[in-house]
């Protein structure tokens, strides 16, 4: 894999390249989001490590800017900060997954082959698979057990994005955020009435859209027969 490090501490940054070229990982430092930025706009990475506490931009802007321009690398977010509230602000913006300084060198391989894995799976053949869910993005359509779901613009847009996102929680912010056009906008009351047309499209097949007080909605991850 190419993974991006974005990290100001010279020596951690160090430490992390080793490690991963010692896999051979392909792996490139930047020390600002700004430079990170960049990058991302100007070669393709497989992941990107990022520290939160950056100077200047910080990891959540930068975060929250490439969601907006639907730059989709798969995001691990390595910080010091382990408040709550911290982690879900990653997640919320886009983040794919949170570890906190320090951290044991196997577990960043781990987490960081995890997520490898996962954004081969929904991209692979411009198809996204969750269950029984099948979701052909050239065609704009969705199937169920083999049969065409009826799913209009937003709903479908809304689906793929709970797709894209399995098991992470997605504020109402960020959905409007990632849907909105110049064209057509959107509002959080909006998001609600599109969850509740889906729900009832997906829930007798086993795939549910949890509603997480305060937060937003979460697609539960898929579990097959024999883990239930």
């Amino acid at each position: 894999m190419r993974i991006l490090i974005v990290e100001d501490d010279p020596l951690l940054a160090d430490a992390i390249t080793q490690l991963l070229r010692s896999r051979n990982h392909l792996a490139d430092t930047v020390t600002r989001a700004e430079m990170a930025e960049d990058a991302i706009e100007q070669e393709s990475f497989d992941l990107m490590i990022l520290d939160i506490g950056l100077p200047g931009m910080d990891g959540f802007e930068l975060l929250r800017r490439l969601r907006a321009k639907n730059r989709h690398v798969p995001v691990l977010v390595l910080t010091a900060r382990d408040a709550v509230e911290d982690r879900v602000t990653g997640l919320e913006l886009g983040a794919d997954d949170y570890l906190v300084k320090p951290f044991a060198n196997e577990e960043l391989l781990a987490r960081l082959l995890a997520l490898s894995r996962r954004s081969r799976n929904l991209t692979m053949g411009h198809k996204y698979r969750y269950g029984p869910l099948e979701l052909d993005l050239g065609a704009r359509r969705a199937s169920l057990c083999g049969m065409v779901v009826e799913t209009p613009q937003r709903e479908w847009d809304l689906l793929r994005l709970l797709v894209e996102n399995e098991g992470r929680i997605l504020g109402k912010e960020r959905i409007v955020a990632e849907l909105c056009t110049v064209e057509k906008e959107l509002s959080a009351n909006a998001i609600e009435v599109y969850i509740s047309r889906l729900r009832p499209k997906l829930d007798p097949a086993g795939i549910h859209i949890r509603t997480v007080r305060g937060f937003g909605y979460i697609l539960e991850p898929w579990l097959d027969d024999a883990a239930r």
